[in-house]
């Protein structure tokens, strides 16, 4: 898979113990939006998906969060690779973070289905959207974030989603023929 770019923030000891985390995030297109999912509590937009669980492929990862988090239910077939975001920056359980964050385009069936969020998830009041790139673009670049505007892990992912839509928007969605999006 290739890689999209890497957010290093520097901001760690580079001897210090390592926490790795790899996640899955489904990019699902219907016509000029993009699903997403909302943190209603902090305003920010995220790709559905989230970490591994032990034993689980990306693409198996992928399939159950976009369940979970968007009520969605991804047609394995459809699934394939965009890329993958390097993130690493001073952790909050050990002292370096580092998480690639895989990418996939996927189609979903068409029927939503009740979310399935967990504590933490319920607790930001996780709502799935379909969205315009350049809202959730704005809204991650220019929201306060309640009292997480400081917290660098928020920032860094709200940044990392905003980039990523950046690159979905130049390579027209994944789209392959030369169309401007903002004609579909």
């Amino acid at each position: 898979m290739r890689l999209l770019f890497k957010m290093d923030k520097k901001d760690y000891d580079p001897n210090g113990s390592r926490f790795v985390r790899p996640s899955a995030r489904a990019i699902i297109v219907k016509g000029n939006r993009i699903v997403m999912v909302r943190s209603q509590k902090y305003d920010y937009y995220k790709f559905p998906g989230g970490g591994l669980e032990a034993g689980e492929t990306p693409v198996s990862a992928l399939i159950r969060e976009v369940r979970e988090e968007a009520g969605m239910v991804v047609i394995p077939e459809s699934v394939r690779e965009f890329g993958y975001v390097h993130r690493v920056q001073k952790g909050e359980r050990q002292e370096i973070f580092v998480q690639d964050n895989f990418y996939y385009f996927c189609e979903v069936e068409e029927q939503v289905l009740e979310q399935k969020l967990d504590p933490y998830e319920e607790g930001e009041k996780f709502t799935m959207e379909f969205v315009l790139p350049e809202k959730a673009i704005a809204v991650n670049r220019s929201s306060e974030h309640g009292d997480r505007s400081d917290d660098p892990h928020l920032l860094a992912m709200a940044e990392r989603e905003a980039r990523v839509l950046e690159l979905l928007m130049r390579e027209q969605y994944g789209k392959t023929k030369n169309t401007d999006i903002n004609s579909r």
